[in-house]
């Protein structure tokens, strides 16, 4: 299905400067896999992580605040280059104020996505709000777009392309990607 973002959607997202994450449900599928030994397991899409990568290549700049903690996750967030990250932060409004303000960015500059309550005060505050398909039903009602797809499932990914078409970069980055024409 080709991007078909509705312009209102595009216009509401293109100041957008930072882009906040959760994690469980929104980059993974929100289940939490243990080992025999207790060790903890995360799925993570690679297109989900792809379009991190492109955000921060647009000049937009992702961060995660997380009610959670593991080395699986820091060695993904790592990987991506994720350098404004929030561990452990059940209370995450205070966490998003904090990088906005070390980054000298405004709500109305910032966009997240959440898939459950603890989001709510992130996502009541910033100047776009999405959530994936499967996010809990009051998330849904409170946020500006709703993924297609699903967490951990390509949801993160489509907010970032919804991202980098509305500040007007998804073009000439799918043209970089694509490499020289004949």
């Amino acid at each position: 299905m080709p991007l078909d973002f509705q312009a209102e959607t595009l216009l509401a997202a293109q100041d957008v400067r930072i882009a906040f994450f959760d994690i469980d449900g929104v980059l993974t599928d929100g289940g939490v896999y243990f080992t025999e030994h207790g060790e903890t397991l995360k799925r993570f899409s690679i297109l989900d992580g792809y379009g991190l990568k492109l955000l921060r290549l647009a000049g937009i700049t992702p961060a995660v605040i997380t009610g959670r903690d593991s080395k699986p996750l820091r060695v993904r967030l790592e990987a991506l280059g994720i350098q404004h990250v929030r561990y452990g932060t059940e209370d995450k409004l205070p966490a998003a104020q904090a990088m906005l303000e070390q980054l000298g960015f405004g709500w109305h500059q910032a966009a997240a996505i959440g898939d459950d309550w603890p989001d709510l005060p992130v996502l009541s505050r910033v100047g776009f709000a999405a959530a994936p398909a499967n996010a809990h039903v009051e998330v849904r009602n409170a946020v500006s777009y709703v993924t297609r797809a699903r967490g951990g499932e390509g949801a993160a990914r489509e907010f970032c392309d919804l991202l980098l078409t509305a500040c007007g970069q998804y073009r000439r980055l799918l043209d970089a990607a694509r490499g020289p024409t004949q």
